[in-house]
């Protein structure tokens, strides 16, 4: 049985310098700023007592204070374009290592469908699996052995697996999509490793329906129409 101790602290990483969609987290989704959507599932959290936005921009953290968050002042040289977001999450741990419970999790602002149950799953994934961080996953729509291609240099397309000779979905591995609702980690591997994929990386299954990661206008647009007409599952006739 997992403890239902709400003692743990979340930590949302919005930078202000978003080039693919100017000023990403603090846009309207569904009549509230994006960054709002993140620290609310967070709260939901039947784990999380404490939520921390890092951030080096004013704007965003004015938006995160006003949403129930705490605010961790970034440093300029971890908030560039070219900057490891897995160095700003170092920053964060070094910050509150008192406060992590050696459990490091963080709640992306760009995935506003995603729930506090979401995140419950994957805390208590993490807890009792063998693994140094935990990834969030959805089925993929395509697949690198059936239909997901490459242009070659003779202009035609092919199979990113070349070797696979699938002509049904049915016949090749089920791939996945990391998502970007959620991680959860050991802070002392979080510290030391090269990279997050080199150590035991376990998963929680979130529903694609749940999984939209805005990253263009049109996920924007998604992203607004459906918190706006939540997705309703339909049973199939008998």
């Amino acid at each position: 049985m997992i403890a239902m101790e709400k003692n743990l602290t979340a930590f949302i990483f919005a930078r202000g310098g978003s080039k693919g969609v100017k000023n990403k987290n603090i846009r309207l989704v569904a009549g509230k700023p994006l960054l709002h959507h993140a620290v609310a599932s967070a709260l939901q959290s039947r784990h999380v007592q404490r939520v921390i936005v890092s951030t080096d921009s004013p704007q965003i953290a004015e938006v995160a204070r006003s949403s129930g968050a705490e605010v961790l002042e970034r440093p300029a040289e971890l908030a560039g374009d070219a900057s490891s977001e897995l160095l700003a999450w170092r920053h964060a741990i070094e910050s509150y290592s008192s406060s992590l419970h050696s459990t490091f999790i963080s709640v992306p602002a760009t995935a506003p469908l995603r729930t506090g149950e979401d995140i419950d799953r994957a805390i208590e994934s993490f807890r009792t699996r063998s693994c140094d961080v935990l990834f969030g996953i959805s089925p993929s729509h395509r697949n690198p052995y059936f239909n997901m291609v490459k242009i070659t240099g003779e202009g035609l397309i092919q199979v990113l697996n070349s070797g696979s000779t699938a002509i049904r979905r049915q016949d090749v591995p089920e791939v996945f999509d990391v998502t970007t609702c959620v991680y959860v980690g050991n802070p002392e591997y979080l510290l030391r490793c090269s990279t997050l994929m080199e150590g035991r990386v376990g998963y929680v299954q979130i529903p694609p329906e749940r999984a939209l990661d805005i990253d263009t206008e049109f996920d924007l647009y998604l992203a607004d129409l459906i918190l706006r007409h939540p997705f309703q599952k339909r049973e199939s006739p008998k």
